[in-house]
């Protein structure tokens, strides 16, 4: 059974982060206090649209006859996702 990366605390609902990175090559060990990549903070269902929409090279048309939805239903998937998106992008820091 493959492990999935959590990315939400079972106690508090809080987002996770990691702390520590090994190389399974040359056993380096990486510590530290690391946020998740964006994508890594989308539920499976919402990675495996995005995998989707961009295989589909982002035709909502090819992704409504893969899901077998309406086209506007799958607009407003995508339109989910650029919400969640935006709110969970850092915002840049205008001095660097």
């Amino acid at each position: 059974m493959e492990k999935k990366l959590p990315h939400i605390c079972p106690s508090c609902s809080s987002e996770l982060n990691v702390q520590s990175l090994v190389c399974s090559n040359c056993a380096t060990l990486v510590s530290g206090e690391f946020g998740l990549p964006l994508l890594a903070r989308f539920t499976p269902e919402e990675q495996a649209f995005i995998i989707d929409f961009v295989k589909s090279s982002g035709s909502l048309k090819v992704m409504a006859q893969k899901l077998n939805l309406s086209y506007p239903s799958v607009r407003n998937l995508l339109d989910d996702l650029i919400v969640k998106i935006e709110n969970n992008e850092k915002p840049s820091n205008p001095s660097k």
